[in-house]
């Protein structure tokens, strides 16, 4: 018989590497296609984890100061639906501008011809020719983007305004937008009250000798990406202020909400001014001498992507993930180039994240000392 202490066929099978090599890709494959099935759980949780993670030093610095854990994400969750309720009520705003402004752009096409006649007849006095044809082409164009507008956007707004019309009511049927805000508030409730209970069962998952360095490298991207993250919170609250004070000196309609909007969209780099000053320019266009609002408009959003780009984001980042300015500005362009807006919002988290594993791991390594 068999003694007690030789192996079975299973621990037999499984000392040969190929085995576990197929058994280790069979096992990431099956968890692929399953994560696959249920990706709006997985962001849902993810939104929700990051809402937690951003709040819990504010959550912590609370209980510090003797305030319950549970009062203190209370007073987040109050903090978040006022940010919400604020969102709400300057897009709100901003959608009511624009419809205004849809049903009212025939009529502003005239005060705009008129411009292009005075710029026309300014230019072809001093010897430039072809713009009479040019003038008549771009006026044409014009006159159908706006038909174009009153026959497809101005209803979809109006109906999303409405609280009886068929898009907010087909929302709310569905559970859509709400209900996933709903959940991810709820999830986010739950994260952080346990947030260390929950983090310690996400370790437990890992095998126990692999569970120091998960943690390790969970520290190493929380370092990183919260220093992405608070630094791009900076560069977004200051774009909205200089946006906002900025079309509010000029005299823009809705300049707050168009504040917003450019902060909001500026989580990815450079974003933010170009939604930002779309609004701005059409409002402008409703308004007296529009030729000079708009020019003025125009300064007021390069001024903001010329101090973000050159300034702001080089600096901020640089603090706040321990990169270089230059480092940070490269980073954002290759990753532009590579992934489009997705690798402008996910280059400088990775590069940061790439530094601090080198300074971990590489640099103390015999590799770097002693050399291959």
């Amino acid at each position: 018989m068999p003694s007690s202490s030789s192996p079975n066929a299973f621990q037999y099978a499984w000392r040969s590497p190929w085995i576990r090599l197929v058994v280790f890709l069979g096992a990431f494959y099956l968890l692929y296609r399953f994560a696959g099935q249920i990706t709006t759980v997985l962001v849902d949780f993810a939104v929700a984890f990051l809402i937690a993670y951003l709040a819990n030093p504010l959550l912590n610095w609370l209980e510090k100061g003797r305030v319950k854990r549970g009062l203190g994400v209370f007073f987040v969750l109050l903090l978040f639906l006022g940010l919400l309720g604020l969102a709400g009520a300057l897009l709100v705003t901003v959608g009511g501008q624009f419809v205004q402004l849809f049903q009212n752009l025939p009529a502003q096409i005239d005060n705009l011809n008129r411009i292009l006649d005075g710029t026309v007849q300014w230019l072809s006095a001093r010897g430039v020719p072809g713009l009479a044809d040019a003038q008549t082409r771009m006026t044409e164009a014009l006159r159908e983007w706006v038909a174009n507008i009153g026959d497809n956007i101005v209803p979809l707004l109006q109906n999303a305004l409405n609280s009886t019309g068929t898009l907010f009511s087909r929302l709310v049927s569905i559970g859509g937008i709400i209900g996933q805000v709903v959940l991810i508030l709820l999830l986010s409730i739950y994260l952080m009250l346990d947030y260390a209970r929950v983090n310690a069962s996400l370790l437990r998952a890992f095998p126990r000798p692999w569970q120091p360095r998960v943690l390790e490298l969970s520290d190493l991207i929380g370092t990183a990406v919260g220093g992405y993250v608070r630094g791009q919170l900076l560069i977004a609250t200051f774009i909205g202020l200089f946006v906002w004070l900025g079309l509010s000196l000029i005299g823009i309609p809705s300049a707050a909400a168009i504040g917003f909007l450019a902060g909001a969209f500026n989580i990815v780099p450079y974003l933010g001014p170009i939604i930002g000053a779309t609004p701005a320019l059409l409002l402008a266009l409703t308004l007296p001498s529009a030729g000079l609002k708009m020019i003025l408009v125009v300064v007021v959003f390069v001024l903001a992507n010329q101090i973000e780009g050159n300034f702001l984001s080089p600096y901020i980042l640089s603090r706040t993930t321990d990169l270089h300015p230059v480092t940070v500005l490269l980073a954002i362009l290759v990753g532009v180039a590579l992934m489009g807006f997705a690798g402008a919002l996910l280059a400088v988290p990775l590069v940061a994240l790439s530094k601090l594993m080198l300074e971990k791991y590489y640099y103390p390594s015999r590799i770097y000392s002693q050399g291959p």
